[in-house]
Parts: C-alpha cells; structure tokens; sequence
C-alpha cells in the first residue's frame, strides 16, 4: 500500500485523456498496485486539459488512497511528466501513458533492474499490435537515423515507459531545450523529447537498460492527435537539434 515515502512513484501525464479514463484505466493501475509488496503513490499531471479529464479523474480517484492529482498549466508532454515528478516522493519514478498500451503490469518486468541500472525503459519490439504498416515502417526508419547519431545501444527511444532513480530524473529533466523555449505550446506537444533525455541519462554517465515489454495501441482519445506526417518530421527535426545542441556544447552534464 502506498506510504509517505514510497519506494516507486509513477506518473501518468494526462491532456484530453476523456475517453481513455471512461475506459476505467485508473482503476487497471489501482488493482494492480494493490497486489504488490513495494510502496507506491500515483500522480496524474493534467496538462491543462480542455475537456473533462481534470473531473473525471477527481472523481475516479476520490477512493484511491495513494494517488492525486496535480493541475498544471499547459505546457506540452514534457511539461507534465516533469511537473508530475516534482510532485512525487518515491525512490524511483516511472511514467507511464495514460492509455495503458504497455500494460501497468509490465513494470514487473523493470523493476529487477532497479537495483544495478539507473534508467530502465520498456521497448516495444519490432511487433506492435495495432500499429498501423506506414508507422512500423516509419518507427523503422526513425530508429536507423536515429541510431546512426546516437544511443545506438538502444532500439525503441519512444515507448512511454520508462523508470528512473529520482534523483536522475531530477537530474537530467530540467537540461532538456524544451525547457529553454519560451514558445506558447499549442495542443499535445510530444516531440522525440524521449530522445534527448535518454542522450542525456547517457552522456550523464548512467547506466540504462531497455527490457522488452508488451505494447499494444490503446489510445482512442482524439483530442491530443496530431497528423503522422507532421509528428514524424518533427521528431526527425528533433533528433537533428539534438546532435547539434550536443556539438554547440549546450548540453552541460
């Protein structure tokens, strides 16, 4: 049961996330959690939702000891991973989509490397269920570029699963150029944020193990969308700015 000081925080960021919280995903989390030996609290971190969500989580978790809620202004998915961390308390903190395609349970599968390993992050394989052709071909391409400037050891930068030691998270979340831009945020702002913080963790000298985890398209919820052109060529773009930010020296670890 969650205590004060839990040993695992878990953060699900949350942005218009109305329809996948009708699907009682909060309480997956909660009856798993329930079951483990480890203590836990959850923070969902509203990203400044426009629809329902910040209800409809207040009400799901009014019953839940061990979980809150925090309400932030609206900054972009970074934004609300990194707000939902520096409210957390745990030892290790791992965030998590709130659409569940990689299961809660697959956290089973991290934690044994929490022990020697400072990062540890789920990877969803070459086999992603309901993962359309054109973004299996697409992930393929993202990944050969990716690996051909950086985190070459790595296979799937992208699943949003990842844990940390907390102090690492606090670490290396703050030195992310997302940080750095004064640029109004409009809509679900993602980007191949995973990339640069995955290059930091590394560059930092910490240790990071990827573990295969099952992962299967659930997100039904409209309101964060974006087009698969649009979202790729950022994430290309991103990774570039990355390699270069790295060159110009801006990243001080």
């Amino acid at each position: 049961m969650a205590n004060n000081k839990p040993y695992l925080s878990i953060v699900i960021p949350c942005y218009n996330e109305s329809e996948n919280l009708k699907r009682n995903v909060l309480d997956e989390v909660y009856n798993f959690l329930t079951k483990q030996q480890f203590s836990w609290e959850v923070v969902v971190s509203d990203d400044g939702s426009t629809d329902d969500s910040r209800e409809i989580v207040k009400k799901q978790i009014k019953d839940k000891k061990g979980f809150k809620l925090v309400e932030n202004p609206h900054g972009g998915k970074p934004s609300a991973v990194w707000g939902g961390i520096k409210q957390s308390a745990g030892e290790f903190v791992l965030f998590t989509d709130m659409d569940q395609s990689a299961p809660i349970e697959e956290l089973l599968k991290l934690t044994p490397f929490f022990k020697d390993f400072e990062v540890v992050i789920g990877s969803r394989g070459m086999e992603r269920e309901n993962f359309s052709l054109i973004r299996k071909i697409g992930s393929n391409v993202f990944r050969l570029f990716r690996k051909s400037l950086m985190l070459r050891k790595i296979n799937d930068t992208q699943c949003g699963f990842k844990a940390f030691r907390s102090d690492v998270a606090r670490h290396i979340f703050p030195m992310l150029q997302f940080f750095k831009k004064e640029k109004v945020v409009k809509g679900w702002k993602v980007t191949s944020f995973d990339v640069e913080l995955l290059f930091l963790a590394e560059k930092s000298g910490y240790k990071i193990k990827e573990v295969p985890v099952i992962w299967k398209d659930r997100d039904i919820a409209k309101g964060k969308k974006k087009s698969y052109l649009k979202e790729s060529k950022e994430m290309l773009l991103q990774i570039l700015r990355v390699k270069l930010n790295d060159i110009r020296g801006l990243y001080n670890v």
